[in-house]
C-alpha cells in the first residue's frame, strides 16, 4: 500500500513539496466525558492487554476515544475504519480512521469531504506522521475545489499528536496529549471535530449528493 512506503516526514515533504511547520493551534474545547466511558477505559488500561500490537492499540485505545467524541457529531459525520482512500498510485491505501461527512444517501456511502485522518504506530511517530501526512494529502486532493483544512492524528494509544494541512502547509501541534489525561485529550479532539463541523457548514452549498 502506497501510504506505507513513506517512512519519514522529510521524505513526504520533499516528495510532495509540502511546507512543514510547528505551532500550537489546538484550542481545548471542553468535552463532558461520561462516567461509564471513563471507568471502562481505566479498567481496560489497568486489566487488559491494550498495546501489544497496532490492532490492539486501535481497538482498545484509539477508537473508543474517537467514538466517544464522534457520538456528539454523528448527525453530520461518519467515522470510517480501515476504509480505502485512493487518489493515485502514490496516494492510496487504508488509513486507520477517516472522518467524513455523513452522506444524505445514508451511512453506507463513503462521502467527501474527508476531514480527519488517524494513523496508529507502536512508538514510531516519525513513520506514523510520514504515513498520516500522505493520507492527508490524498484527502485534500480528493476534496478538490472545496479547499478545506484537513486534520491528522498520530498516536501510539498513550501519546496523541495532532497536525493540520492547509493548502501546501502542514502544521504539527507542538504540544502532544496523553490518554492518561483523558479530559485534556477529549477536549483537543472535540476542538478538531468542531473545526470540521464549521467547515462543513461553510461549504454546504457546494456539496451535492
Amino acid at each position: 500500500m502506497a501510504f506505507g512506503i513513506y517512512k519519514t516526514v522529510g521524505a513526504v515533504v520533499k516528495e510532495f513539496q509540502i511546507i512543514y511547520t510547528e505551532a500550537d493551534f489546538i484550542e481545548g474545547l471542553t468535552f463532558a466525558v461520561s462516567d461509564y466511558f471513563r471507568e471502562d477505559l481505566q479498567l481496560m488500561m489497568r486489566e487488559g492487554v491494550v498495546d501489544n500490537s497496532e490492532y490492539a492499540i486501535c481497538e482498545n485505545l484509539i477508537y473508543p476515544v474517537l467514538k466517544e467524541v464522534w457520538k456528539h457529531y454523528r448527525s453530520k459525520f461518519l467515522l470510517w475504519s480501515h476504509q480505502s482512500l485512493n487518489y493515485d498510485e502514490r496516494l492510496s491505501g487504508f488509513p486507520e480512521y477517516i472522518l467524513a461527512r455523513r452522506s444524505p444517501l445514508g451511512k453506507v456511502v463513503f462521502d467527501r469531504p474527508y476531514l480527519m485522518l488517524v494513523e496508529a504506530k507502536q512508538d514510531n511517530f516519525e513513520a506514523a506522521w510520514g504515513q498520516c501526512i500522505t493520507e492527508m494529502i490524498a484527502a485534500q486532493r480528493l476534496n478538490g475545489e472545496l479547499n478545506l483544512t484537513v486534520f491528522g492524528i498520530a498516536s501510539n494509544g498513550d501519546r496523541w499528536q495532532f497536525g493540520k494541512l492547509k493548502e501546501n502547509t502542514f502544521t504539527k501541534n507542538t504540544t502532544f496529549f496523553s490518554i492518561q489525561e483523558i479530559d485534556k485529550l477529549t477536549s483537543a479532539i472535540n476542538y478538531i471535530f468542531h473545526e470540521c463541523e464549521i467547515q462543513l457548514e461553510e461549504i454546504r452549498e457546494l456539496l451535492t449528493v
